[in-house]
């Protein structure tokens, strides 16, 4: 009875930890853990004050000094429609054009619209000239831009690839709107014909934007899971501020970030989620994400009722606000007694999670590492990485998240939803080369229609690079 009772015992103990783990993975949605807010389901209804966000004490609308975007009269419109009275009010009298019927003031009002959309063809005629002294013919020679009988031009080619590429509306819906719009009645293949020809001119530039990267200071990185020709892939996305390199891979781990080639050998701060891949780079120094530290902080928080969460969560909140308004104020740095003080508060929030949570007993005749809990794992992980997660602190360069990563591979999961997969391999590279390219245009505030008609000349339009 001892032995079965002992037994028993370890059955429940077991049993309980299994419970406790199932209950935590209910417990988590996008609030507190990474998961994404389209895995919480229509029924669930956060409250708002769940949110990491805080108030700014600022009112809805606009604020003080916002531009805005009023439609104002523009100086010189291109067509102007004069409405003449036919009569007058009072007296019934004609008022036709003539001294009798003066002009003493105009009130005006714009309406701006866009004209009838339609393909404007340009007919090209190379002509055959009889010299008059040696009667030789001469033929003239067509422009570049007509290589053929018939062929679309730059402008609809572009405006193609910009709306797969940029605006993510998949290829029939693309041929659909092309066709409303402008009455052009493209085939599929052509289609992929031009973005297979645009993403294969950007590749000097994509070689020019890894070697940029390589070089930046601060390098946001992450991955996101899509699906390419019925498996899953991964887009892995290396960016800053106004650089943005995408490429899509098998793998998740080192294999592909070596064959992508920017990580290796970088000098910078390379910013991430703690994911160990990223942490095998060994020239670099590491910087994590400290809104994913908020979300497990929340976590134990609300599922455990563990007061030094909520600490650490507020005292990191506040390290970030001292380190925006030390920026704002132009400073490299915070001031040395400040960070110190910081690092104290924070150790001290450490040692009493660790005491709430002490270390799993090893059971008898148990070989190998004692499986810990989620908390005492982000425990460790604050621990250990202190210098990662607090690097910010140190240089006011290093931001406090990886937001920056993240809001660039966020349209990459919206292109999934509305298309669902890539059909190729070739069809996903050369997206993420175009979307690689158009995202750092964009960046740096240059005309996407512009650029993408460079595309097409063999003279793509390279982005700055210091």
């Amino acid at each position: 009875m001892k032995a079965e009772n002992t037994q028993q015992r370890e059955q429940i103990v077991a049993l309980l930890e299994r419970v406790r783990d199932l209950e935590a993975r209910l417990a988590k949605d996008s609030h507190n853990s990474s998961k994404p807010p389209s895995s919480d389901g229509l029924k669930r209804q956060l409250p708002r004050t769940r949110s990491l966000r805080r108030k700014t004490g600022k009112k809805p609308g606009g604020q003080l000094g916002h531009p805005g975007a009023t439609l104002h009269l523009v100086a010189a419109p291109d067509v102007i429609v004069e409405h003449r009275p036919p009569v007058c009010s009072a007296c019934q009298t004609p008022l036709a054009h003539g001294e009798a019927a003066t002009v003493v003031a105009r009130e005006r009002r714009q309406v701006q619209d866009l004209p009838p959309i339609r393909l404007r063809i340009t007919e090209h005629q190379a002509l055959h000239v009889r010299c008059s002294a040696c009667h030789h013919v001469t033929v003239g020679v067509f422009p570049d831009a007509a290589p053929s009988r018939a062929q679309y031009g730059l402008r609809l080619r572009a405006l193609a690839v910009y709306l797969v590429a940029q605006q993510l509306v998949p290829f029939a819906r693309a041929r659909d709107l092309l066709a409303d719009l402008t009455g052009a009645r493209l085939s599929g293949g052509t289609l992929v014909e031009w973005v297979r020809r645009s993403a294969e001119a950007v590749q000097p530039v994509e070689e020019e934007l890894k070697r940029a990267l390589r070089r930046a200071p601060v390098l946001h990185c992450d991955e996101t899971g899509v699906r390419r020709t019925g498996r899953l892939a991964w887009a892995h996305v290396a960016s800053t501020a106004r650089l943005t390199h995408y490429a899509i891979h098998a793998k998740r781990g080192s294999e592909a970030t070596d064959a992508i080639g920017i990580l290796p050998g970088y000098r910078g701060v390379s910013v991430h989620d703690g994911w160990k891949p990223y942490q095998a780079q060994t020239t670099c120094r590491h910087a994590l994400c400290n809104i994913h530290h908020l979300r497990e902080l929340t976590f134990v928080e609300e599922q455990y009722q563990q007061p030094w969460a909520k600490e650490l969560k507020d005292l990191l909140l506040e390290m970030r606000t001292a380190a925006d308004q030390a920026r704002t104020q132009g400073l490299a740095d915070l001031p040395a007694a400040q960070r110190a003080d910081f690092r104290a508060h924070y150790e001290r929030i450490l040692h009493a999670g660790h005491a709430a949570n002490p270390p799993p007993p090893r059971r008898p005749k148990q070989r190998g590492r004692v499986k810990q809990s989620p908390t005492r794992n982000l425990l460790e992980r604050l621990w250990l990485g202190q210098r990662q997660v607090l690097a910010f602190l140190d240089d006011l360069t290093i931001p406090f998240d990886n937001n920056q990563a993240e809001r660039d591979l966020r349209m990459l999961k919206t292109q999934q939803k509305v298309s669902g997969c890539f059909r190729s391999d070739a069809g996903g590279d050369a997206f993420a080369r175009l979307r690689s390219y158009l995202s750092t245009l964009r960046k740096q505030g240059v005309a996407l229609l512009d650029a993408l008609q460079t595309l097409f000349t063999d003279t793509p339009l390279y982005p700055a690079f210091a």
